[in-house]
């Protein structure tokens, strides 16, 4: 295959509104180095991380929820630490956490063999080289370039090989999601258990529902009301209103991606020596904890980022099996990121948004 030297992406060239993504049509083809691979990118999606990047919302500089900058931005005040590994990031910047593509190419030390392959990218990697006993994270279009244009790097153990039926804008809206809910599930050892979810309309909230119902759990979804229907239908066993009042020590797990002012009624809402299990924020990072409830209590707090490498070989298992099911609210052309992540900041739909890269 003769590849191009240039090719079209949505560029972020630094933090702040949506204007900060450019569509560039002259970035240059990268080419894949030693253990790695060139993709053709088919589809991606956006996420609430894509858009944190952007804003610099995972700065400590800012306190409120992701939705308070979510257009305009938070200033220059992120610029220090506005990446969610609390540094600074390089700009231009090609974002993009989920990827469906085609391997076009493969560096040194790749087998030839693995061109052509459909794959999936691990959305939360694990860099090579990374040493000692802390677990060290970079994503996928944060640390480094992702699917928002045409073609995209991987190492190649990253780029995992699926076989469906699925279309690329479906099997790309598994990623950075369902490997969050997987990783949340994992982490705490859910099983036939009571488990709440927060944000469950979202596509992580959404992911939840099916891998929690996947292991056996009683699944209560916390949503408004225009979107209950929808979210039994993906399995929940039952919803709460999410300005409603909690039940009191009645789960024995928090799948939380919220936090903000509720904060302490999902802490009340866990039984004696449960757990809470955190991956999100979005309306609002800082909240209170009085420690005695954490003793008294016996409860355990799970912050949940990094994922061991079967995370996600495990959803791609689950994926080629039928288990889980992708969630499309709608798509869109790479060109129009923009009004797509217009249209998710709305947060009027269930899962996720395609971005279709090459129609």
């Amino acid at each position: 295959m003769t590849l191009p030297r240039t090719m079209r992406g949505m560029v972020l060239t630094g933090h702040g509104g949506l204007e900060k993504l450019e569509w560039r049509d002259d970035l240059a083809v990268p080419s894949p180095g030693a253990g790695a691979v060139l993709i053709k990118v088919a589809a991606s999606s956006v996420n609430n991380t894509d858009i944190n990047t952007r804003t610099g919302w995972y700065s400590k500089s800012v306190r409120g929820d992701t939705a308070s900058g979510a257009v305009e931005g938070y200033g220059s005040a992120a610029d220090a630490d506005g990446g969610w590994s609390g540094t600074a990031l390089s700009f231009p910047r090609i974002q993009g956490a989920d990827c469906c593509g085609e391997i076009v190419a493969v560096g040194a030390g790749v087998p030839s063999a693995r061109t052509g392959e459909r794959v999936l990218v691990r959305a939360l990697q694990s860099p090579e080289g990374a040493s000692g006993s802390k677990p060290t994270t970079a994503t996928f279009g944060s640390e480094c370039d992702g699917a928002f244009a045409e073609y995209a790097i991987a190492a190649s153990g990253d780029a995992i090989a699926v076989r469906s039926d699925l279309s690329d804008v479906e099997l790309a809206s598994f990623p950075c999601a369902f490997s969050t809910a997987e990783g949340m599930i994992q982490r705490c050892g859910l099983g036939a258990e009571r488990v709440l979810i927060t944000g469950a309309s979202g596509g992580v909230g959404s992911a939840a529902i099916q891998l929690a119902k996947r292991r056996g759990a009683r699944v209560t979804a916390l949503t408004s009301p225009s979107k209950a229907d929808q979210l039994r239908a993906l399995g929940a066993d039952e919803t709460i209103d999410r300005d409603a009042g909690l039940p009191e020590r009645s789960f024995d797990i928090v799948l939380d991606l919220v936090g903000g002012p509720r904060w302490p009624d999902l802490i009340d809402a866990l039984c004696d020596g449960g757990r809470y299990v955190t991956a999100g924020a979005i309306a609002g990072p800082i909240v209170e904890l009085d420690l005695r409830t954490l003793y008294l209590r016996d409860l355990s707090f799970f912050g949940c980022t990094h994922q061991p490498a079967n995370v996600f070989t495990d959803l791609v298992r689950y994926i080629e099996a039928g288990e889980i099911r992708p969630i499309i609210a709608q798509s869109y052309a790479l060109a129009d990121l923009r009004a797509a992540q217009e249209a998710f900041l709305t947060k009027s739909h269930v899962g996720k948004i395609g971005i279709r890269v090459h129609d």
